[in-house]
């Protein structure tokens, strides 16, 4: 299981760090990841990272202000979120591969996921 913490409204320029919490089959993971989902869009990744933690995969829109980290001791999966951007405001979810894949940048690329936790950043 996957449980979302962390999202609030923030103002543009703001920093956010989203939490993850993993229990279950964590021991069965190749890779986790965030995606987020804004009002009548389709869900869209926005980072993911390999469970050694040595590859990590970002979007576009990710690239240069958000972070994705794990801490294998706590079973937690992070998202720090540098200089928001209103086009970042979304429902944001974190997910679990148990798959061996050449990348993990898919919906279909994790089977599991958590609830979203709600960004909202007002300009």
């Amino acid at each position: 299981q996957l449980q979302a913490s962390g999202g609030g409204l923030v103002q543009a320029g703001d920093s956010l760090r989203l939490s993850c919490a993993a229990s279950g089959r964590t021991f069965d993971y190749t890779a986790v990841g965030w995606f987020r989902q804004a009002p009548g869009k389709d869900r869209e990744f926005v980072a993911s990272l390999n469970w050694r933690g040595s590859a990590r995969v970002y979007a576009n829109s990710a690239k240069g202000r958000f972070t994705i980290s794990r801490d294998s001791a706590k079973l937690t999966i992070y998202l720090q979120m540098n200089n928001l951007k209103p086009e970042d405001t979304a429902t944001y979810y974190c997910a679990a591969s148990f798959s061996a894949r050449r990348s993990y940048e898919r919906h279909a690329d994790f089977e599991s996921w958590g609830q979203g936790t709600q960004v909202t950043v007002s300009s």
